[in-house]
């Protein structure tokens, strides 16, 4: 039998990242590859992000829908006070 996960290095590990499908934001605590099989005829593996919270519990979501935090679309308020400046 396989090992069942491994860490996998990412750009944004210990940042401040937003999972895009909640809208959750937190810390980015660690990125597995985990084997998410329920039975043993074949191996389904994902990339999960694991991410701390404010409340200081952690959850999970895949890697592709995290983002960094501070990648909010400019208002076009905030656009036009940074233009002015």
């Amino acid at each position: 039998m396989s090992e069942q996960y491994e860490y996998v290095p990412h750009r944004l590990l210990r940042r401040r990242v937003r999972d895009i499908a909640s809208g959750a934001e937190g810390v980015l605590m660690a990125v597995v590859n985990e084997n998410v099989s329920d039975c043993h005829t074949y191996e389904c593996w994902r990339e999960l992000a694991y991410i701390r919270g404010a409340s200081g519990r952690e959850f999970t979501t895949a890697v592709e829908n995290i983002v960094p935090a501070y990648d909010q679309p400019q208002t076009t308020a905030k656009r036009r006070t940074l233009g002015s400046a």
